[in-house]
């Protein structure tokens, strides 16, 4: 049998939030302020950690508070284990009822503000104790949150291999050209990928997933030494609209009216682009895998 430590050699929780909160604000004054304590209490804490644990956590300085070699690996750790026990918490709470409270959400930028306002009456509607925390941001970034156990699941375009995530689909993402409305490829019936290859098209800065999936979808080179990238694909339409170039639209931002308003044209192509699929990711073997499953059943209901 494995020999346990003595509960007297063990650290608290409460301590294990004080590493976390240090980490994330730099300082001793704004962690108390995050945790809700005093900076003494904060920092008496941290003492108490080092104590416990037999070696040095935290360098303090006048520029803050930088956590040692040591420091870090706790704080890691420290994230998993709270994260582990916010896990249990929920669990005994639902206590088999499904998105019976808080339930993590991230989001694509290129999915989310399409997707979610449909979504979200639809969720309330079906499991009225829902309480959602929303998080949009790049994929790599929501596949580390879901590894950390800060996010429960997260809606992203597949395919995507990760090590330890899991997905269902939700849909398949028709790709569109958008051009200016004066552009000559406005007024063809007979579009092809081909007729790109001549075209400025312009692109979402490296990191967003759709750059790849529109690349690919047309055949595109991977490195185009023309590329102008954007933040979003708010600011692609009015870069079209400005006459910079053509672009690929995803028809669920186009069903949304992201090209609502500017001056510029919508064609499909001839024989349709399926450029993505859309689905749900989660952990491998997350708690709440089943209700993330649920989450894919109720989002495919919208299309």
């Amino acid at each position: 049998m494995e020999e346990r430590l003595p509960a007297s050699s063990m650290p608290t929780l409460r301590q294990l939030q004080f590493l976390t909160a240090l980490r994330a604000e730099g300082s001793f004054v704004a962690a108390a302020e995050a945790v809700g304590v005093t900076q003494p209490t904060l920092s008496a804490g941290i003492k108490d950690l080092e104590t416990t644990l037999g070696a040095v956590l935290v360098e303090r300085g006048r520029l803050g508070a930088v956590l040692t070699v040591a420091g870090e690996e706790a704080a890691d750790r420290a994230a998993r284990a709270l994260s582990e026990v916010e896990d249990l918490v929920r669990a005994v709470q639902a206590a088999g009822e499904p998105f019976a409270g808080t339930f993590r959400l991230g989001a694509i930028p290129t999915i989310a503000p399409f997707l979610l306002p449909r979504a979200l009456p639809l969720l309330k509607k079906k499991f009225p104790k829902l309480r959602l925390q929303l998080r949009e941001d790049l994929t790599g970034r929501l596949i580390e949150a879901l590894r950390a156990r800060t996010l429960d699941a997260a809606v992203i375009a597949l395919p995507y291999v990760a090590h330890g995530i899991e997905s269902a689909p939700i849909a398949e993402d028709e790709f569109l050209l958008l051009c200016p409305e004066d552009h000559p490829l406005a007024k063809r019936n007979d579009l092809q990928p081909e007729h790109l290859k001549t075209e400025e098209v312009l692109l979402l800065e490296d990191g967003h997933c759709l750059r790849d999936h529109a690349l690919a979808a047309c055949k595109l080179p991977t490195k185009r030494s023309t590329d102008v990238g954007a933040t979003s694909l708010h600011t692609l339409v009015q870069m079209v609209g400005g006459g910079m170039g053509v672009t690929l639209l995803p028809k669920i931002a186009a069903d949304a009216g992201a090209a609502a308003g500017a001056h510029v044209a919508v064609r499909k192509f001839a024989e349709p682009i399926v450029g993505r699929s859309l689905g749900v990711a989660w952990r491998e073997g997350s708690q709440r895998e089943d209700e993330a499953r649920m989450l894919a059943d109720v989002l495919r209901e919208l299309f």
